[in-house]
């Protein structure tokens, strides 16, 4: 296995969503348009608004999405979520709604609204059809092929099943090429293959061998990837100890509302208790130098 997961949000945002990142992040943008036979963009300006701390990056919720601005009145907005934490079409409207808001002032003229590119990366079924990529628009219900406007584009594009297709085009698709090279699986040597074969991948796999080299990213990554895998102590304890503290609780009221509140109190607060002495011990053994599997052969993980 590879030793750094590029669809860790982190690291992801370290190779696509920084200034000097331009070349790769357009590859994939349009590498995923041309996937649905979509007009390719020609330029992006990469939008930097992440100030990052332990408190962002320890927090298993927070978004760290990759955006950009075309010089067509268009903006894209790349994120990864590897696990499912629920209502994610909801969510991924809701994000759009408020990056498409964004775009116009008072007074003035809704034309200039922008076109939002919405791209989620997933690793979960959320949609229910066999595609591992596929494409939303806003249609009338009747006449399939009328859009009411094109500023709504949401792409989601599912992990779990491009890893389960029994053949990959690596020369006619560059969106496979670059879903091979994200995934943290794919072996060295085909990675090695794919970034003879695609020049953004090879810019993208510089990046990746430059950011890692960095003391404060990889102590950030391990963060990251123990936040993102609930390993952060404590958290999976507090969960339990809340769980039975309610049990316990609404035994004693006798009611279904003393169960109900009993269970949610007990978790709330058994579940903030363990996140701040967590999170405080995984950081301290991080500066220590502490590797990611040391940490999780000390919690028994």
């Amino acid at each position: 296995m590879r030793e750094f997961n590029s669809l860790n949000d982190y690291l992801f945002l370290k190779l696509m969503g920084e200034k000097g990142s331009e070349v790769q992040c357009l590859a994939f943008i349009n590498a995923v348009l041309e996937s649905k036979s979509l007009k390719p963009i020609t330029f992006i300006k990469i939008l930097e608004c992440k100030t990052f701390t332990a408190e962002i990056l320890g927090e298993k919720t927070c978004i760290l999405d990759v955006r950009a601005e075309t010089g067509e009145n268009e903006k894209a907005n790349i994120e990864v979520q590897l696990r499912d934490l629920g209502n994610m079409e909801r969510r991924s409207l809701f994000y759009w709604g408020r990056e498409y808001t964004k775009g116009i002032e008072k007074g003035e003229n809704y034309k200039d609204l922008p076109r939002i590119i919405t791209i989620n990366i997933v690793n979960f079924d959320n949609i229910k059809l066999d595609d591992y990529h596929t494409c939303f628009h806003l249609r009338e219900k009747d006449n399939k092929d009328y859009i009411l406007t094109d500023v709504l584009e949401i792409h989601f594009i599912n992990m779990k099943k491009f890893r389960q297709l029994d053949t990959k085009d690596m020369k006619n698709r560059a969106l496979d090429r670059w879903l091979t090279y994200l995934d943290v699986d794919t072996p060295y040597e085909a990675v090695e293959e794919l970034v003879k074969m695609d020049g953004a991948i090879r810019k993208a796999n510089e990046r990746l061998e430059f950011v890692t080299k960095d003391k404060d990213f990889l102590r950030n990554y391990h963060l990251r990837e123990m936040a993102m895998s609930d390993i952060t102590s404590g958290i999976d304890t507090a969960l339990e100890k809340g769980r039975n503290e309610g049990r316990i609780e609404g035994r004693i009221e006798g009611r279904n509302e003393g169960r109900i509140e009993g269970r949610n109190e007990g978790r709330i607060e058994g579940l903030n208790n363990g996140l701040v002495r967590g999170r405080d011990e995984v950081l301290e053994l991080l500066d220590k130098g502490w590797t990611l599997e040391e940490i999780k052969r000390k919690f028994k993980i």
